[in-house]
């Protein structure tokens, strides 16, 4: 079965990450996707660039994918290293720099996010704010479910 994360969580997860991009001052393109790596919601912000509505969906494809956060695959994917040309895979969907994490609950890979618009350190900054919110809704609803 698919593991999904249901649409209010999403639209929860990206105004956690959009208010972290408001408080850098960059604007993003936010995604959110399922386990294998499906769209579920993505959001541009006034200002984010174009080209960040595919390479954000990509990241978040490639985090759920690779069950890894995208900047663990840089090193790896370099001339002479295992993976190198990893990048150029899956129809070009594959990306090896930072900014796309995966979600998981009880240890298994649920859904993704991926952000870009922004410097590779923006970018993993503004998105690892969503996987905090994405922590913090697990441990509420472990509370919620042992009252």
């Amino acid at each position: 079965m698919v593991e999904s994360i249901p649409l209010e969580t999403a639209k929860k997860l990206i105004e956690a990450t959009e208010e972290k991009a408001d408080e850098i001052d960059n604007p993003m393109v936010i995604t959110v996707a399922n386990s294998e790596g499906n769209l579920i919601a993505q959001h541009r912000m006034d200002g984010g660039w174009l080209a960040s509505v595919s390479i954000s969906r990509n990241k978040a494809y490639t985090a759920a994918a690779l069950e890894m956060p995208t900047h663990e695959l840089a090193e790896a994917s370099e001339p002479g290293n295992s993976l190198y040309g990893l990048q150029t895979t899956d129809d070009g969907q594959i990306v090896i720099f930072g900014g796309g994490y995966p979600l998981e609950r009880d240890g298994e890979v649920v859904g993704s996010i991926g952000v870009s618009g922004g410097a590779v350190s923006q970018d993993r900054e503004v998105a690892e704010a969503g996987v905090e919110r994405w922590n913090e809704l697990l441990k509420e609803e472990a509370v919620t479910a042992n009252d």
